[in-house]
């Protein structure tokens, strides 16, 4: 019990909090997505947006606001990259 007496209950809340949002927004994009049939469904969008947030809660409670801002930046770039590759799979055809 001695590990559970420097727990901040307010700030695990509040990364509680921003998990579920991005899972919950993630899934709505994904579901879409899979809806329509479309690379990158459900499980995609949800994984890339709870992993994004983890890294993203990380850096603002390590490195502050300009650690965050930097990771933040990061998820901009690899986002991307996921696109770029989704373009190269269907053959250069945008959907």
């Amino acid at each position: 019990m001695k590990n559970f007496e420097n727990i901040q209950f307010l700030t695990l809340a509040n990364t509680l909090v921003s998990l579920l949002t991005a899972f919950v927004l993630g899934a709505i994009v994904g579901f879409e997505r899979q809806f329509r049939q479309r690379t990158a469904g459900l499980r995609t969008n949800v994984l890339v947006a709870v992993g994004a947030a983890i890294f993203v809660d990380m850096a603002f409670r390590v490195g502050g606001s300009d650690g965050g801002a930097r990771v933040i930046s990061y998820v901009v770039s690899g986002v991307g990259f996921l696109g770029a590759g989704a373009i190269m799979r269907e053959g250069g055809s945008i959907r």
